[in-house]
Parts: structure tokens; sequence; C-alpha cells
């Protein structure tokens, strides 16, 4: 499993565990890949990452979504 970018650790560090839970996996994936950053969206109480190609690596951004 490949280092989280500092920015990406940064993120999660003081959330509670099913925030982190539910947006880890993608922020994981967003290293591997090295490509693209993270969108992290909130629904009607929930929240949910994604990959987002219009997002430069290291960076996520929120919205509600």
């Amino acid at each position: 499993m490949p280092e989280l970018p500092k920015e990406y650790a940064a993120y999660l560090a003081g959330r509670d565990e099913t925030f982190v839970e539910a947006v880890r996996p993608i922020l994981e994936q967003s290293a591997a890949g090295g490509r693209h950053g993270v969108h992290v969206r909130y629904t009607a109480g929930s929240v949910q990452a994604l990959l987002d190609e219009q997002t430069p690596y290291g960076t996520i951004t929120e919205g509600l979504d």
C-alpha cells in the first residue's frame, strides 16, 4: 500500500473513524495512481469520496453534491 501524501494524511487527522473509513480507500487509490486528486461530497447525512480527474494529484476538494 502506498504512503499517503502529507496533504491527505493531514486531511484525515482529527476526523472521526466513520469518516476516515469512508474516505481513506479513495485517498489510497489516488496515491497508488499518482495522477488524480480526490473530491469528497456530502449528501443527505453521508460522505463519499471519488477520484477526480479535474483535481490535481495530492489535492482534496469538498462539496455538497
